[in-house]
């Protein structure tokens, strides 16, 4: 059976029961004695008015044995019960649909039929039955007769409030032909019929984008006129979609609503808590049309695609210098600020991301946890280790552009093009004599301090530099060992003077 054909039959039921809660009267006519208060319509019996009354209230005390739908009226549970029986005596001639009951064929028919003999005379809207117009009317004088007892929200038409109580009770008896899924109102299963027939009715006149839904047009058409009518209240940031300034209040309120039912973490928005669950679950639905690498976001995947493109559109107010990632933006700033927001709390010092303060850490602990797979030494840090690899592998990466020598860090090619350019950046401030290394400039600053860090192990004698020690050591050694080639000894007249003495 068509899906469609399947919500039209249950708003005519709807309108049937809503039709036969009323019984029959005599052909003379009868004072009529009983009224109701709600809606002043007037009754014969009391019986009747008993009846009616459960429209106002939303009660239903008739429940059908096969299916447990309940209904106001004890005529409309009757003509209910003709759905679960096969029989269907009347037939149309023009659609072939077939009807349980005589009056609701009748009233079938008239669809067919152009003539719509029932006008509205406030704005001259046609209907085909008289019921229609005159629940049409409740528009036009506001009237909402129908009360919800749960919430005691009124409605213009009999066919609003039990569609409204359904948002109570959950009851879901509209069910999609496709895959079964129920709703509770027809509009919903309406919608939701698209997605499988693909359709899109609603076409922006402008991009020519298609929706299934008008709602969802009307969402979209902002994007093209840049209206913004929802406003914050705490910030005047204006929204073109209610939805995102509800998810935008939660901001300035910290309300997060959205609480993960793993790990308890809430979220200020649906869609955040529901791409975090596949943290959890491990899925990776965005994949890199590239390098077929998986993101559990959308918005990682988006950021990761940047690595391809080279694309830096985040840049840096001060510098102007470009990032493809907003957090090696935020990093970038604190080169300016000269914030240093996270601090040892064993020693003080501030650092300007959080994982150069955890590798510092390392310091204190004395852990090494990045061990080289040649001679087993510990690292502290990964970059270290890799650079100490070199000295195993004798890989030189950074080559110099002027000599073409080759080097394994690239500290040490910067400090080795000082030599080309004679750039002597590093000055002492006693003598004004300037140095291309750092450690060039500690040694020299020994000289005026006359500070000897260097202790001999043998002669406790000191030196300002380890190479001095170092050619002292020959002093030391045999004249076998020392008969080697000592040209790497600075001081190598003093070793030789050693040995001429012992000779």
């Amino acid at each position: 059976m068509d899906p469609e054909a399947h919500v039209k039959d249950e708003e005519k039921e709807q309108w049937i029961s809503q039709e036969e809660e009323l019984p029959p009267t005599s052909s003379s006519p009868e004072p009529r004695e009983l009224s109701c208060d709600l809606c002043g319509k007037g009754f014969v019996e009391k019986r009747s008015l008993q009846t009616h009354i459960n429209v106002h209230t939303g009660e239903k005390p008739f429940a059908c044995d096969v299916c447990c739908r309940r209904f106001h009226a004890k005529t409309s549970l009757t003509t209910h019960m003709k759905v679960h029986s096969e029989e269907k005596p009347f037939s149309c001639d023009v659609c072939g649909l077939r009807f349980w009951l005589k009056s609701v064929f009748k009233k079938h028919t008239q669809i067919h039929s152009t003539e719509k003999p029932f006008v509205c005379r406030v704005c001259s809207k046609r209907f085909l039955r008289q019921g229609n117009l005159k629940s049409h009317m409740h528009i036009h004088t506001g009237e909402r007769p129908f009360i919800c007892s749960v919430c005691s929200k009124g409605f213009s038409q009999l066919i609003h409030l039990t569609s409204h109580m359904r948002v109570h009770t959950g009851e879901k008896p509209l069910v999609c032909g496709f895959c079964h899924k129920g709703f509770s109102h027809s509009v919903s299963l309406k919608s939701h019929i698209l997605v499988h027939s693909g359709d899109k009715p609603f076409v922006c006149r402008v991009c020519n984008k298609g929706f299934s839904r008008r709602e969802v047009l009307k969402k979209h058409m902002p994007v093209h006129t840049g209206e913004k009518p929802f406003i914050c209240e705490f910030c005047s940031r204006g929204f073109s979609r209610q939805e995102n300034l509800k998810s935008h209040m939660c901001v300035h309120t910290g309300e997060k609503p959205f609480v993960c039912d793993v790990c308890s973490r809430g979220f200020s928005r649906r869609a955040s808590l529901k791409s975090h669950m596949n943290v959890h679950t491990g899925q990776k639905p965005f994949i890199c049309s590239v390098c077929s690498k998986g993101f559990s976001r959308q918005q990682n995947l988006r950021s990761h695609m940047r690595v391809h493109t080279g694309e830096k559109p985040l840049t840096c107010g001060f510098c102007h210098k470009g990032f493809s990632h907003s957090v090696s933006l935020k990093s970038h700033m604190l080169v300016h600020t000269g914030d240093k927001p996270f601090v040892c709390k064993v020693c003080n010092r501030g650092f300007l991301r959080l994982e150069i303060l955890k590798s510092h850490m390392r310091v204190h602990t004395g852990e090494k946890p990045f061990i080289c797979e040649f001679c087993s030494r510990g690292f502290s840090r990964q970059d270290i280790l890799k650079n100490h690899m070199r000295v195993h592998t004798g890989e030189k990466p950074f080559v110099c552009d002027v000599c073409s020598k080759g080097f394994s860090r690239r500290a040490s090619l910067k400090s080795h093009m000082r030599v080309h350019t004679g750039q002597k950046p590093f000055i002492w401030n006693v003598c004004g004599k300037g140095f291309s290394r750092p450690d060039t400039l500690k040694n020299h600053i020994r000289v005026h301090t006359g500070q000897k860090t260097f202790i001999c192990s043998v002669c406790s004698r000191g030196f300002s530099r380890s190479a001095s020690l170092k050619s002292h050591m020959c002093s030391h050694m045999k004249q076998t060992f020392c008969s080697e080639d000592l040209s790497h000894c600075e001081n190598l007249k003093k070793p030789m003077d050693v040995h001429q003495d012992s000779n």
